[in-house]
């Protein structure tokens, strides 16, 4: 006699099979994708790696601060950040997650800064730490603190040595950098020829001078200068830079828009390029 079957409902039957088929309207949409996904989707990360970016101002409880030139960062898609506070260089950590820009775990080098540059890098150094909100527009990135602070930087292209007017910024003895003498600011510039001279201005007198350049050395020929007398303060910024100026092969470094020339003995000069579009800032 064949064995009796357990009598199965249909409802016992239809139960699993509903469960299964809700379970399935749930986690599916129209295209095959999870539903949760779709709705939960992240966002693109700012585009602001492999970008030069030129700081221009910092901004803390309202007050902003214009940026001396050669402040700048670069964020590489690899997780660091690279630039200069105003003065000293610095290396971090860095993290590009949707809208945030998170820095980490700075390290900068130790020159000696005129107080105004250290005033400015412990100003940006402080603001640019931590998770910070960017918004990028029309080649202009605001990245902003929880607090409201900001950094505002540009994109800029790099300024090539030959026809950029190069206004000295600082002066250098070996490790330390130097502000320039009370009242010279913005008065020494000098601007390099295809024709292989220099020419400008050294704080008081005009000058002009043949110039080669060789690799990263460059070796000036002999100055000829106009004759003019000078109060002290720009007469010692024309000898200190007369003094680079010597003969001797010294050498030189642009980073993106910061000129830097070094004497054999650890003396020279540092000097920017103009921001494209930027007026220079009324001096106090």
């Amino acid at each position: 006699m064949p064995k009796k079957q357990p009598y199965v409902t249909r409802a016992a039957v239809l139960v699993p099979l509903l469960a299964l088929a809700l379970t399935a309207c749930g986690t599916q949409s129209g295209n095959g994708q999870d539903a949760d996904a779709g709705s939960s989707s992240v966002r693109p990360d700012v585009p602001v790696t492999g970008t030069h970016w030129t700081v221009e101002s910092v901004t803390v409880d309202g007050e902003k601060t214009a940026a001396p030139p050669g402040a700048h960062v670069r964020i590489d898609p690899k997780g660091r950040a690279e630039g200069n506070f105003g003065c000293n260089r610095f290396d971090a950590r860095a993290t590009v997650e949707g809208d945030t820009v998170t820095i980490s775990d700075t390290g900068m080098t130790e020159i000696g800064c005129p107080e105004p540059l250290q005033d400015f890098e412990n100003t940006l150094k402080s603001v640019l730490t931590g998770k910070l909100k960017a918004t990028l527009k029309d080649g202009r990135l605001t990245l902003t603190t929880t607090g409201g602070d900001t950094v505002q930087l540009d994109e800029q292209p790099p300024a090539p040595l030959v026809g950029t007017k190069w206004t000295v910024t600082s002066l250098i003895s070996g490790r330390t950098v130097a502000s320039l003498p009370a009242g010279t600011e913005g008065e020494a510039s000098l601007v390099f020829g295809k024709d292989g001279s220099v020419r400008g201005t050294l704080g008081c007198n005009q000058f002009n001078a043949p110039v080669t350049t060789d690799g990263s050395t460059m070796t000036f020929g002999r100055v000829t200068t106009t004759r003019k007398l000078c109060a002290g303060p720009q007469m010692e910024l024309e000898r200190a830079l007369l003094k680079t100026m010597e003969g001797k092969a010294t050498a030189y470094t642009i980073d993106h828009r910061r000129l830097t020339v070094t004497a054999p003995d650890g003396t020279g000069f540092a000097a920017g390029a103009p921001t494209p579009g930027a007026t220079a800032p009324a001096k106090r």
